[in-house]
């Protein structure tokens, strides 16, 4: 799945084109490295999304098929920090 893609779908970020515009900007790394919209992820990776005053890391556990609900969203990574 696309980066944009999970950050949407797991409510990380709430819309896909937020999620490109803040990955376009260099603001999202994915294992320690700035990633586009584009980049495929798999389980296991460690997402960083840097914002103003903070930044929050978290690993994915599992990669949805489909949109998922609110509820299973949070299912799909574990906060590692905040």
């Amino acid at each position: 799945m696309r980066l944009d893609k999970f950050l949407k779908v797991s409510r990380l970020i709430k819309r896909r084109t937020v999620a490109n515009k803040v990955s376009e900007q260099g603001r999202i790394y994915v294992n320690g490295v700035i990633s586009k919209p584009a980049k495929q992820l798999k389980e296991g990776d460690i997402i960083t999304i840097v914002q103003a005053q903070s930044e929050i890391k978290v690993k994915i556990l599992r990669i949805p098929n489909n949109n998922v609900s609110v509820q299973e969203a949070s299912t799909l990574y574990e906060i590692l920090s905040e």
